[in-house]
């Protein structure tokens, strides 16, 4: 049996899930891949684009609300241990798409990513039937313009990384609006995309701060971010092929596509991607517009 490659494509609502499948495909479809995207937001109304399998011909968020007259969160919950509890449905889909490369559009209710089993329960069926998926993890750049936003956001995604037993690639989106907030930045955009030495986060942190204990808090979450040294974003404006080809490289050497899909690759591409060099195309990926 063949693998199938894809992307798991999360984050909380507003950072651009549906936009970054719906344009991370046709990017790959310029390339030459055979694309397949799959919705399994049951709540998604306004995709943009056609999906090949859509989770609400399984279980509709709509109709789990009024018939157990849930909440719209409580009813995500439902419908995502529903898509648990008959997994073979979404195995048999993916399955009749072996020459296809997944983008899987998800919910943006983080509490399914950081303590909730059932997402880390369907992928790892997935993988036990050779799909091997890389986990995208957006993050508006909004964020960097308040420092405890900006820590939210790096738990959130150091709380994924150890709930999801996938390779992640973080990525920070809608770099092309940062303009709008570089007057509210304290540091440079490389601070907050190589996530650097976050004491200097903590004093901006403390500088809003009165109370002693949230300011034993702020030490506590910055000492937990850096003791695991997890995080850091690959910066995305989605109409940038360049930015889109960072996002793309890293992600096909994160779930093992570098080596096992279907593009030939010489030798040279295959040592260089596996190093993690960088392209000259990619140099030409700068930030400097942005800031």
């Amino acid at each position: 049996m063949s693998l199938i490659f894809g992307q798991l494509v999360i984050g909380p609502p507003g950072s651009g899930k549906t936009t970054y499948c719906n344009e991370m495909g046709k990017f790959l479809e310029s390339l030459g891949r055979k694309v397949a995207i799959i919705n399994i937001d049951p709540a998604n109304e306004n995709m943009g684009y056609k999906p090949t399998v859509d989770v609400s011909e399984l279980v509709k968020h709509e109709e789990v609300v009024e018939a157990y007259k849930l909440g719209p969160n409580g009813a995500l919950v439902y419908c995502i241990e529903f898509l648990e509890k008959n997994i073979d449905w979404l195995i048999k889909k993916i399955l009749n798409l072996k020459d296809h490369y997944l983008l899987i559009d998800c919910p943006g209710q983080v509490e399914l990513y950081t303590h909730h089993e059932s997402m880390n329960k369907i992928t790892e069926k997935l993988g036990e039937n050779l799909v091997r998926l890389c986990c995208v993890n957006l993050m508006e750049s909004h964020h960097c313009s308040d420092p405890g936003k900006y820590l939210s956001s790096l738990m959130v995604c150091t709380t994924t990384m150890l709930q999801l037993g996938l390779p992640h690639v973080n990525v920070m989106t809608k770099l092309d609006e940062m303009k709008r907030f570089s007057d509210k930045l304290d540091f440079n955009i490389n601070f907050y995309t190589e996530v650097l030495d976050l004491n200097y986060l903590l004093e901006r942190l403390n500088d809003d701060t009165v109370d002693p204990q949230y300011k034993k808090l702020n030490e506590a979450l910055v000492s937990l971010v850096g003791e695991y040294s997890l995080v850091s974003f690959i910066p995305l404006d989605i109409s940038n092929k360049a930015l889109l080809l960072n996002v793309k490289n890293a992600v096909d050497r994160a779930n093992g596509y570098i080596f096992g899909g279907n593009e030939p690759q010489d030798v040279q591409t295959l040592l260089a991607c596996a190093v993690g060099a960088v392209s000259e195309t990619e140099r030409t990926a700068s930030l400097d517009t942005y800031i």
